[in-house]
């Protein structure tokens, strides 16, 4: 691995430490556990990753990155749109509880 190629690894590994710090943070918590907003971040993170994968599929001397980038960028996508659906269900109970009172 030479020298660019690990210089871009690990600024893409902090920006993930900044990214998920920000995402963590961002979430009041009347709407997500810690845990789900812990969950959430770091799919969003992995979002981001996988995408930065299969831009430069050689950053990995693996045999297939791009399969497990394709992977991680769907089982990432899954998880997030959970999460949104999660919160949107939690906010119409919610909403419900105060209307009916």
């Amino acid at each position: 691995m030479d020298l660019i190629t690990l210089i871009g690894l690990i600024t893409v590994f902090i920006l993930a430490i900044f990214l998920g710090f920000e995402l963590i943070t961002k979430v009041p918590p009347t709407l997500h556990t810690p845990l789900m907003s812990g969950a959430n971040a770091i799919s969003g993170i992995t979002v981001v990753g996988a995408l930065i994968l299969l831009k430069d599929s050689t950053a990995i001397p693996f045999m297939s990155p791009e399969m497990f980038a394709f992977s991680a960028l769907v089982l990432a996508t899954i998880n997030v749109v959970g999460g949104f659906a999660v919160t949107n269900r939690m906010l119409n109970m919610i909403a419900g509880k105060r209307g009916g009172k």
